[in-house]
């Protein structure tokens, strides 16, 4: 399996961890539930690049069918 190199500017990803770790600290809580980062990092993949959003969102949200598989394509759109 390739993995495929985003071509983004340098410094994007640092600042998507960066913005997820401050949103994290100011919730000020000594846990987080893994689905809150989840969902923190699915918001920033739908705006930043759309295909590694929804490989992440095939895996992550476990499409039960293609049916919802599409819808989150058509969404995209």
């Amino acid at each position: 399996m390739s993995v495929q190199v985003l071509n983004l500017p340098i410094g994007t990803i640092e600042k998507v961890v960066e913005d997820i770790e401050g949103e994290l600290q100011n919730l000020g809580r000594a846990e987080v539930n893994s689905s809150a980062i989840g969902e923190m990092v699915i918001r920033r993949l739908e705006g930043l690049d759309r295909v590694a959003y929804i490989r992440f969102a095939s895996v992550y949200r476990d499409f039960a069918d293609i049916e919802r598989f599409k819808e989150a394509v058509e969404a995209l759109e």
